[in-house]
């Protein structure tokens, strides 16, 4: 159903924003298009977790340009904690910030903090990961998370040979086998992740060219709880015992995150399939450009991944949140897609991109996002 409501927008690029709950800027906007000297408002950023280099990456970003811009920034990390991240935010609520920039850990757990963020007129802004069941999120700036589930998918068909890297059909017939992986249920981007690779992948399954051999292909069967390597492997692990132990072989893996990527990885080459692609491993996609992950991307170890520019990303977050506190309304080019259960949040969605090994190069080492040393040692 999230494929429905995207192909309703999939052309729409420039929408007009719809009225936000927040109702204007928090206690350093005036409402009326003055603002208060960015010098003397404090703007709070909760982020998930450090244990993703994804995040950290995040995290500074939207610091450093916040303070670019002349704001204080309080910026906390909650260990994928739900009550320590929910004490951070009504610590932030406390000292009194002008605005918050949430990246939250479960998009359901937050309703009583934005209930108290909006009786004090601040404005939420969530941080890639929409804040559900509330209608005290004034805006969302993310990626088109259905169609990162698209490229998943191709590039999983590039991998099979189903598919060109053009888009024109590829010579390899199959059948293949495929198992599936999907990220955490209580963050709403997996789902839309997957809606657009199951989108994606559903003609070729109808047709037989794709196996999904365990039989599992619903979300709930293949989740990912916290999006945490670890998970991943185990399952992995027990598909590969449970599924192929007649002396059949995994072809391919959607993977959604290069963290579980990673973890199946470990799993396929603990189970004898060799220690790269050409050696035997299945392909494996993935997705944040993780310094590890573009490393075995490089040495023809994991497939692909998907390249979503954490510095456009904070710098859209960073340009709604100057607006609001200027008493202004940011800029939407999506004003329907993003329904969290209580209203449709207006969103700002940006544009990610397929890494493949022959691409490293122009899409992340030119463009200043790793260096070729990174690269090659895997550490950032």
């Amino acid at each position: 159903m999230k494929s429905i409501r995207f192909a309703a927008v999939a052309g729409v690029l420039a929408l007009g924003l719809a009225a936000c709950s927040g109702g204007g800027a928090g206690s350093g906007g005036s409402g009326d298009g003055e603002s208060a000297d960015p010098s003397d408002q404090t703007i709070g950023v909760a982020m998930p977790t450090e244990t993703s280099e994804r995040w950290i990456a995040d995290g500074n970003a939207v610091k450093s340009q916040l303070e670019e811009a002349g704001y204080s920034v309080d910026l906390q990390y909650a260990a994928d904690d739900i009550p320590t991240q929910s004490q951070q935010i009504d610590q932030m609520i406390t000292k009194g910030v002008d605005l918050l920039i949430v990246a939250s850990i479960d998009g359901t757990a937050l309703a009583n903090q934005l209930q108290a963020a909006a009786d004090a007129g601040i404005p939420v802004i969530a941080y890639d990961r929409l804040i559900n069941g509330t209608e005290n999120v004034d805006f969302y700036v993310t990626f088109d998370n259905y169609n990162v589930g698209v490229q998943q998918a191709t590039s999983l068909l590039v991998g099979l040979g189903l598919l060109n890297q053009d888009g024109s059909e590829g010579d390899a017939t199959g059948p293949f086998n495929v198992e599936l992986f999907a990220g955490s249920l209580d963050d709403n981007n997996a789902h839309f992740f997957f809606d657009g690779a199951m989108d994606t992948l559903k003609p070729f399954i109808d047709d037989g060219t794709i196996v999904i051999k365990s039989g599992q292909t619903d979300i709930e069967q293949v989740a990912t709880l916290r999006w945490l390597q670890e998970t991943a492997q185990k399952r992995m692990e027990d598909l590969l015992t449970s599924t192929y132990s007649d002396g059949s072989k995994v072809d391919g893996v959607l993977s959604p995150y290069d963290g579980i990527s990673r973890g199946i990885i470990t799993a396929l080459q603990n189970a004898g399939y060799g220690d790269s692609i050409e050696a035997g491993l299945p392909i494996v996609t993935g997705q944040d450009a993780e310094i590890a992950s573009v490393k075995l991307i490089n040495d023809g170890v994991q497939f692909s991944t998907i390249f979503k520019d954490t510095r456009k990303l904070a710098e859209q977050a960073v340009t709604s949140a100057k607006a609001f506190l200027e008493g202004n309304e940011p800029e939407a080019n999506d004003t329907e897609t993003y329904d969290n259960g209580v209203k449709v949040v207006p969103s700002y969605l940006l544009e990610s991109d397929i890494v493949y090994q022959d691409n490293i190069q122009s899409l992340l080492i030119d463009s200043g996002y790793w260096t070729e040393d990174q690269v090659a040692s895997g550490q950032a």
